[in-house]
């Protein structure tokens, strides 16, 4: 009997050329951050591969996410935040130009 292994690391990539060469789920375009934010709503891995619908997700891929962002939280962590100041700028930007 033949046992096939699967290095985890294969199910992680980053590429320039893929969302701007965030971590994403090899073969899928799905970030690791998209993964992690969903987790961190309170879903499980089961409920994060069901509302992906991606035919080529695997949950295996969900768990390599947050395994991948467990061992770099602190920089996942920075990135998450150095969005959400992104995004509040836009906002006031967005609100004070419909203000006018």
């Amino acid at each position: 009997m033949t046992t096939i292994t699967t290095d985890i690391g294969t199910l992680i990539e980053s590429s320039p050329e893929i969302r701007g060469g965030k971590p994403c789920l090899t073969g899928t375009g799905v970030t690791v951050h998209r993964v992690v934010g969903w987790y961190k709503l309170g879903l499980t891995p089961e409920e994060i591969l069901e509302r992906m619908g991606h035919p080529t997700l695997t949950l295996a891929h969900v768990y390599a996410a947050l395994t991948y962002y467990q061992v770099n939280q602190a920089a996942i962590e920075t990135e998450f935040a150095a969005e959400e100041v992104k995004t509040e700028r836009l906002m006031q930007q967005h609100f004070q130009f419909e203000s006018r």
